[in-house]
């Protein structure tokens, strides 16, 4: 790279999308090498832990690309060039030419491909050391018939050894063992025809043959790549987290008679509050008056947030979106409605920005819409706590002396037992109750 080229370079990086995110992999360029990108406009497409989303390009200028797509990459490496004049300022031109070498050099990562049939190198679900999956692999052995003793159950090397060490003597070749582990074959059901009853290649063929029918695989699919995340992030969530939850029930008629009321007198400007707009209101007040609710457990230690973004689950037809409304406690009603209309528009038609899915503090999942009552909402990571909402109606309760109905709606907090105690995460969620059953206390907030 000549002295000029390297004074009107431009480094793309992988951003970072969110506090945790440590990586991105890069799905498609949308400008070639050679092409020229206007600033702003969409260069490439990446996915990461929550979402697959577009990232515009920083400068105007001439693309290099310094990844192929599939790749994997961690946040702030380089991934592309873009060469314009008087980009200079600010770009670290030395480092440039080392990382474009290294990337030119050093050959890409193989990505991992899912398929109908369950392969011995596909093992995607499996936690195995490198080494353990290489003698795995040599001797045959079905990894998802191991129980992992390393750290956070990954199998290792000694696993795979004892496992072999104790497994009944069978009688292969290493081709038809190799096969059989790939197939997911048992071979004590295989009679050799190999010398001293040996099971060869042609047995475990065979055997295939004798059991594949037809109807024996009925609509099958790999998850997608965003199933996948979810699906990890979940199980990640529920097993290093000490998750309680806790629930209640508010008195929720005033709460409804309130956003009637409300809504009549912002009928004239056409806007129409949800009961989510609320709720979404009412929890960031009392994250305000409970800062303890408001944090993040992150590598470097506890994170105590100065502003409530909030995160609203939403169904798609991708998989479940967490889009995150930024510093709601501040903002009134109206706002909060219209930003939420703009945010929720945008992740059902997958048109998110980049700053929509980052730096949620807290998040709310609202079921009552499938009629659903009381339920034990996981946490999103790394935030503390999350707010399961179920659905408003009416049932007979005891008041003032008389059996009266009343709209009634359950309350689920879980949240993370090694931040939050059990009164303190009690007394927040009494307060979020509070603020459904008692509407006048609303004006009482300074906006």
């Amino acid at each position: 790279m000549t002295d000029e080229k390297k004074k009107n370079a431009y480094q793309v990086v992988m951003p970072r999308l969110g506090l945790t995110m440590t990586e991105g992999k890069i799905v498609e360029w949308y400008k070639q090498d050679g092409e020229f990108v206007n600033k702003g406009e969409p260069l490439f497409a990446i996915e990461n832990e929550k979402a697959s989303l577009d990232i515009e390009s920083p400068a105007s200028g001439t693309v290099k690309t310094q990844v192929p797509v599939f790749t994997v990459v961690p946040i702030l490496k380089p991934v592309a060039l873009i060469f314009g004049e008087g980009l200079s300022a600010g770009h670290h031109t030395s480092q440039v030419d080392d990382e474009e070498t290294q990337l030119e050099d050093e050959p890409s990562k193989p990505v991992l491909k899912t398929n109908n049939t369950t392969k011995l190198q596909d093992y995607q679900g499996v936690k195995a050391s490198p080494r353990a999956r290489s003698a795995a692999k040599k001797h045959g052995i079905n990894l998802n018939d191991l129980t992992g003793s390393g750290m956070r159950d990954m199998i290792v090397l000694q696993d795979v050894l004892d496992f072999q060490k104790n497994q009944k003597t069978i009688k292969a070749t290493p081709l038809a063992r190799r096969i059989a582990a790939q197939e997911g074959v048992n071979l004590e059901n295989i009679q050799g025809s190999g010398p001293r009853g040996m099971v060869n290649r042609s047995d475990v063929e065979r055997c295939l043959q004798s059991t594949a029918t037809p109807t024996s695989v009925v609509n099958q699919k790999p998850l997608s790549e965003l199933r996948s995340i979810i699906s990890s992030r979940l199980s990640q969530s529920w097993m290093e987290r000490p998750q309680v939850t806790l629930t209640t029930e508010a008195d929720a008629t005033l709460f409804v008679t309130a956003r009637e009321q409300i809504n009549q007198e912002l009928k004239k400007k056409g806007v129409k509050l949800s009961f989510n707009t609320l709720l979404i209101k009412l929890t960031a007040k009392a994250l305000e008056e409970f800062p303890f609710m408001n944090v993040s457990l992150m590598p470097e230690g506890l994170v105590q947030h100065e502003q409530v973004n909030m995160g609203l689950a939403v169904d798609t037809e991708s998989g479940l979106m967490v889009p995150v409304l930024k510093d709601v406690a501040s903002k009134n009603f109206e706002t909060i409605q219209n930003e939420l209309n703009s945010l929720v528009e945008r992740t059902l038609s997958g048109k998110n920005k980049l700053d929509d899915l980052k730096c949620g503090t807290f998040t709310i999942t609202n079921l009552g819409v499938y009629e659903i009552d009381a339920f034990s909402p996981l946490i999103n990571p790394p935030e503390c706590g999350i707010l399961g909402v179920g659905r408003i109606h009416e049932k007979p309760v005891g008041l003032n002396g008389q059996i009266v109905l009343r709209s009634m709606m359950a309350l689920s907090l879980s949240f993370d037992h090694r931040l939050v105690d059990g009164a303190p995460a009690a007394r927040f969620l009494q307060r979020i109750k509070q603020y459904i059953e008692q509407p006048f206390l609303w004006p009482l907030w300074k906006e």
